[in-house]
């Protein structure tokens, strides 16, 4: 018998046109013999699934599924490629562990603090051999106030972001005073991002970003690195979705020692956010002083073909949908039984 996946995608922000391109990419790379799969869009105003005849079923909420013609299909487990909200704060990680359906990703408290760029480096900030830049946090009580606030604690040039939000959406960096109000209001005003702002100065130095996996036997895999370099001012939304602005070198050059010490920094991370699944790191290695300063974690990457996870698996030598199949299993092998 096949296992029903549950391949939810959508969302709540800008994010979700991209969670679609990587929801059908998921899809495509999934084995048919062994997976039978109903991709679940999930919007403010509904969750549905469309049949191959075009009908539109709606979810049943209490217990997440859906009457075709009435047959009730209920699913083995949910994979969720759904960036941003609901799908990447924790939200639907608490609705799924209510009604005991297993899911691909970290869970909800997990999801709910690493969303959360500001708490997030609060509490991976002593892992050994990781820097964090110099940053404020920035509270909607603090709006008025933020540019002095700023310019008190911190030295230009800044990036100025959502501390709640993902692709870049928001974010802005800042090398002048007088551009730092206009980009201020551009992050506290992204949609659904929780009116925070995350302030930090700027580290001068390479980008990358690096994928690390739990698979079905439990062990933790790190995945080869990716560097990043833009012709844009920074890795923005654009440069990241508009082919030709950015250059991914994957595996990334680094030294025999830069990758073992990255390696040991984002198995650190991933044990102290007691991540599940698939998660990405992004870092700085600082110019002049070989540090790695974190940047972010992303506990639902992009997963289309040209996003970081999936040249990462291939660099690593394995096919993605080999790599999709090792995390359906660890979520189902892993899923906590519910007491009735």
């Amino acid at each position: 018998m096949k296992t029903k996946i549950a391949l939810i995608t959508g969302g709540y922000t800008g994010e979700a046109e991209v969670s679609f391109k990587s929801a059908a990419f998921v899809q495509a790379q999934l084995d048919k013999e062994k997976y039978e799969v109903y991709p679940i869009t999930i919007t403010l105003d509904t969750w549905f699934y469309v049949t191959e005849a075009g009908i539109k079923i709606s979810v049943n909420r209490e217990n997440f599924s859906l009457d075709i013609d009435g047959h009730i299909v209920t699913f083995d487990v949910a994979f969720i490629i759904l960036h941003g909200s609901p799908g990447e704060d924790g939200r639907l990680q608490g609705y799924f562990d209510m009604i005991g359906l297993p899911y691909t990703s970290c869970d909800a408290l997990t999801s709910a603090l690493t969303m959360n760029k500001g708490y997030t480096k609060a509490i991976v900030r002593d892992i050994q051999d990781l820097y964090v830049a110099n940053s404020v946090l920035l509270f909607a009580t603090h709006r008025s106030d933020a540019p002095h606030i700023v310019q008190q604690n911190l030295t230009l040039p800044l990036f100025v972001k959502p501390n709640a939000g993902g692709s870049s959406i928001g974010m802005s960096k800042v090398k002048a005073s007088s551009d730092l109000q206009v980009a201020l209001d551009k992050a506290f005003d992204a949609a659904n991002t929780g009116a925070q702002v995350l302030v930090e100065e700027f580290v001068t130095g390479r980008e990358f970003s690096q994928g690390i996996f739990r698979n079905a036997e439990g062990e933790l895999i790190v995945l080869p690195a990716t560097e990043v370099r833009t012709t844009r001012e920074f890795f923005d939304f654009e440069a990241k979705y508009v082919a030709g602005l950015t250059e991914e070198i994957t595996p990334a050059d680094l030294t025999a020692d830069q990758q073992e010490r990255a390696s040991r920094i984002i198995r650190d991370i991933y044990v102290r956010l007691n991540c599940k699944g698939m998660v990405r790191v992004d870092f700085f290695l600082e110019t002049g002083t070989d540090k790695f300063y974190f940047i972010e974690i992303n506990t639902i990457p992009g997963q289309t073909a040209q996003s970081f996870i999936p040249q990462q698996v291939r660099a690593l030598g394995m096919k993605e949908g080999d790599f999709y199949a090792e995390l359906i299993e660890a979520a189902i092998s892993s899923a906590p039984k519910l007491q009735k």
